[in-house]
């Protein structure tokens, strides 16, 4: 899995979502309050990569969108486009208020409350920024999400090699990259999400890109 720009198709397709046993563990299962009450002003991916993921969202995120970062911290990665608004849910208070993006700024732990705290319909784009492999109830998640995205909306969920390893859970620790990317797109499927597709935009010698989107049927 390498290369810039290169199309993947739909992830995840064929598989069901018997998700095997042990497959949300974590080495860390305290609370994600405690682990997350410090600011962690760190990125999981380098500077070239960062580069690859804004200019895809400047694709992805078209000027007067109302976007959702989802699992934000204190860096969204968003291009210099003007959006309608800008609303960031993530982990620690800190963070988000280092972060100048962010209209918008909510503190809440998604393992714990997998329901969003937002009205229907407030979104038209949804982004995770290489958080995925921390979430135990992502199928909760996404569903909700479908929920305040207009019908039509979509989510581009980005990943990378690098994570907080005690509190990734098991499957992102142990599966190939291949298999991860599957992972997200099962996730989707099993959340309603239709035209799941895949793209690598990893830059060349630099750390890897890989991202998963879905579109919300309105059903």
């Amino acid at each position: 899995m390498s290369g810039s720009s290169t199309h993947q198709g739909d992830p995840g397709s064929d598989d069901t979502t018997a998700f095997p046993d042990q497959f949300f563990e974590r080495v860390d299962e305290s609370p994600d309050s405690q682990f997350y009450q410090f600011p962690r002003l760190v990125t999981h991916i380098d500077d070239a990569t960062i580069a690859a993921l804004t200019a895809f969202y400047a694709e992805f995120l078209p000027a007067g969108m109302r976007v959702l970062d989802l699992m934000s911290s204190w860096v969204s990665h968003l291009p210099d486009t003007a959006y309608r608004h800008v609303a960031g849910l993530g982990m620690n208070a800190e963070e988000l208020a280092a972060n100048p993006r962010l209209d918008e700024r909510i503190v809440h732990d998604l393992n714990a409350e997998p329901r969003l705290p937002f009205a229907e319909r407030s979104f038209d784009r949804a982004v995770v920024a290489v958080s995925i492999q921390y979430l135990t109830r992502p199928v909760e998640v996404f569903a909700d999400l479908a929920r305040v995205l207009e019908p039509g909306g979509r989510v581009a969920v980005a990943m990378s090699h690098r994570c907080f390893p005690t509190k990734a859970i098991l499957a992102f620790r142990a599966l190939p990259p291949q298999e991860r990317v599957r992972v997200v797109g099962v996730y989707l499927h099993a959340a309603g999400y239709v035209d799941v597709d895949f793209v690598d935009r990893s830059p060349p010698q630099a750390d890897p890109l890989w991202i998963v989107t879905g579109t919300h049927s309105g059903d």
